[in-house]
């Protein structure tokens, strides 16, 4: 009996390790990292109870499907976020980068990508 006891709580610890492993994946890793390039058109805030900003990027591209990128700013992000603000007041082409994650939570955002660090583009 207390050898059965032993393997059970061995067993449950190798799986609450790997749930915490797992989640910290899933939160904090990314999957890429890149940057789009276009004319940001909306910012806003969204969401019932979690708010986030979420914006979207028109790319200019020939064809009307992948003309517009969506993405999402990191709450508590103030600096990126008047940057992107500036870049929709007055119109001019800008460079965002930007880091993709694994999995999309409403709590984050709406996307699976977050802008971190804004670039004028000059014509």
């Amino acid at each position: 009996m207390k050898k059965l006891r032993k393997i059970l709580i061995r067993s449950s610890l190798v799986l609450l390790l790997l749930a915490i492993l797992g989640g910290s994946v899933a939160i904090f890793a990314n999957f890429s990292d890149g940057y789009r390039v276009g004319r940001v058109i909306k910012l806003s805030r969204k969401g019932y109870v979690f708010k986030t900003w979420e914006g979207q990027l028109n790319l200019e591209a020939l064809s009307q499907d992948e003309g517009i990128w969506e993405f999402s700013v990191e709450r508590g992000d103030d600096e990126i976020r008047n940057q992107i603000d500036e870049a929709v007041e007055e119109g001019y082409r800008v460079k965002l980068y930007y880091k993709e994650k694994y999995f999309q939570f409403d709590w984050r955002g709406k996307t699976k990508y977050f802008i971190y660090n804004v670039e004028k583009i000059e014509s």
